[in-house]
Order: structure tokens, then sequence, then C-alpha cells
């Protein structure tokens, strides 16, 4: 058995990392001219990732993860899936960011799992959505979060891809 606190904490820690590294990124991207695209669409996303591990971690606090078929299983494809979003970041390198950055004239990254999906790290985070809460045993988690998330990224998807158009139109 794993205590679900445990699991929470972890993918809190990695939520932290990512966060720096964004924040790093960020950086990065504005001294190279890079400009910070719909700003006010990041917060509501934010909000419900910030809810997510405390929602998760309340509702299944007191049940730890049985380590039977159904949830090794589950458990598996997080972990598949945690290098997956690896891969993602590591292929976007420091143009990896939780926000909308574009930097006129970069070309589309085209290299890792971006050769096939145009979104990949959507797909990813859509599928954590829908693992975490059954791994745990947090069915109102999976209820609320799971719907909020493809709700929202449908929304950020569309202005990214107009912030990315928009970037590409532009010299560098």
């Amino acid at each position: 058995m794993i205590p679900a606190g445990s699991i929470v904490a972890i993918l809190g820690g990695q939520r932290l990392f990512e966060l720096w590294l964004s924040r790093r990124n960020l950086r990065l991207a504005l001294a190279e001219g890079g400009r910070e695209r719909f700003p006010e669409r990041f917060w509501p996303i934010a909000l419900m990732h910030g809810l997510f591990l405390p929602a998760l971690w309340l509702e299944s606090r007191r049940r730890p993860v049985r380590l039977d078929g159904v949830q090794l299983a589950l458990l598996a494809s997080l972990l598949s899936l945690e290098l997956c979003r690896l891969s993602c970041i590591a292929s976007l390198g420091r143009r990896w960011n939780v926000r909308i950055v574009t930097v006129p004239g970069s070309p589309l990254v085209r290299r890792g799992p971006y050769r096939w999906l145009r979104h990949p790290n959507y797909l990813i985070v859509s599928l954590e959505f829908l693992l975490i809460p059954l791994l745990l045993g947090a069915p109102r988690s999976l209820a609320i979060f799971f719907p909020a998330n493809l709700w929202l990224l449908r929304g950020r998807i569309k202005l990214e891809e107009r912030a990315l158009a928009e970037a590409a139109a532009q010299p560098a």
C-alpha cells in the first residue's frame, strides 16, 4: 500500500519544479523579445491546478492506494504519462512554459512528441486529470476537475493557436 498523500506530495513537488522552470523560461523568452499573450486567461487554469491536488488529498487522505492489479495498472499508466510529460518539456526546452509566450521568428518545435501531435502536453494533462483521481479513489475530484480541465483547455488551445499564428507572421 502507498499512502495517497505520498503520491499527492510527489505530484505537488513536480508541479512546483515546473512553475520554477516556467518562470525561468519566461524571463529568458522576454529577454529575447518574447511576449506573454492573454495573461488574464492563465489564472483560471492556475487556480484549477492549484485546487486539484489539495482536493485530491482531502478526498483520498484516509484511503491508501492498494497495489492490486487495477491500481498497479493505473500507477504504471501515470508513471508513463509523467515520462511523456518530461519528454514534452525537454522537447520544447527553453520554449516550454505554463503561460502562452511567443518569441517572434521562433520556429515551431517538431521533435519529440510534437512530431505526432500539435499539443501533446495538453493530452497528457487531460489524462492526468482522469488517472490520478481514479488511482486515488477520488470520484468527486474526477467529476469536478476532469470536465473543468477539458473546458479550460479548449479555450487555451484556441488562444495558443492564435498566438502561434500571429508570431509566425511577424518577422524575427
